[in-house]
């Protein structure tokens, strides 16, 4: 510890707690599944007192099955509370695409229309005989009538953060010189530069994704474990048992 903030050096989960921090999803529902299966199975072999599971957003978009990843989410709060769940910036763009129908808005330019097959509505379809703006604005009365209450109560319910130990939890990442108690929704599901810029030790030890890197990066002040699961069809968690702290993966086809 420094008067600063934490190394991830020395970075220390609860006692008797063991984190699994899951990167960004994106519609690849077999490599959270994998992923579920391979921590699952390390606490089969290895029993902990407590754990905790913390996606850290970004469930659907640009991958194939965002909606049948928002099931698994779903089920998996439901069996136990201690899956975690944070917002990620495309789970709220998602919730206001379904408000607005904007047709040059993040959902319908990152992603969506991927998403939107997932619950079968097919946004190309009409393009070519209606044009863009209609085809918008019928795809979003259709997704409205095929996306379930639940997944919308459920969008809806995600915290933005959550801490334990020494570590912060978050999708993108924290405003420096900030209290973390508070930081900005905006920020903690869009920042960029100025998080990743910054050259000094945080209060605690940021994990993150939102920002795509070839493998998990991890730095003295921060750890990020997007690895462009979508695309890569590799899916990274950093996992944390007291002081020991380790990166796995799942791997699945790429696309």
């Amino acid at each position: 510890m420094t008067e600063s903030g934490i190394h991830y050096l020395d970075a220390r989960g609860p006692d008797g707690m063991r984190l699994y921090a899951i990167g960004d999803v994106h519609g690849r529902h077999d490599l959270l599944a994998a992923m579920h299966r391979r921590i699952e199975s390390e606490l089969e072999s290895a029993p902990a007192s407590d754990w905790r599971f913390i996606h850290l957003g970004d469930y659907v978009d640009r991958g194939p099955d965002s909606k049948s990843v928002i099931d698994f989410l779903i089920e998996a709060q439901k069996r136990d509370a201690r899956n975690i769940v944070l917002a990620g910036n495309h789970d709220i763009g998602m919730l206001e695409f379904l408000a607005d129908g904007e047709p040059d808005g993040l959902f319908m330019n990152y992603g969506g229309i991927q998403t939107a097959q997932s619950y079968c509505v097919d946004f190309t379809r009409d393009m070519d005989w209606f044009g863009k703006a209609e085809a918008v604005a019928r795809g979003h009365m259709a997704l409205l009538k095929a996306v379930p209450r639940n997944h919308v109560d459920f969008l809806q319910s995600l915290p933005f953060s959550v801490s334990f130990g020494d570590f912060f939890f978050c999708h993108a990442g924290i405003r420096p010189g900030v209290p973390l108690e508070s930081q900005s929704p905006q920020d903690l599901i869009w920042i960029r530069d100025d998080f990743h810029d910054h050259p000094g030790l945080y209060p605690k030890v940021v994990v993150h994704g939102h920002t795509p890197v070839p493998e998990a990066e991890v730095m003295a002040n921060r750890v990020n474990v997007d690895t462009l699961a979508w695309k890569s069809g590799t899916l990274s968690a950093l996992a944390v048992n007291g002081g020991d702290k380790r990166i796995i993966t799942v791997q699945g086809k790429a696309l």
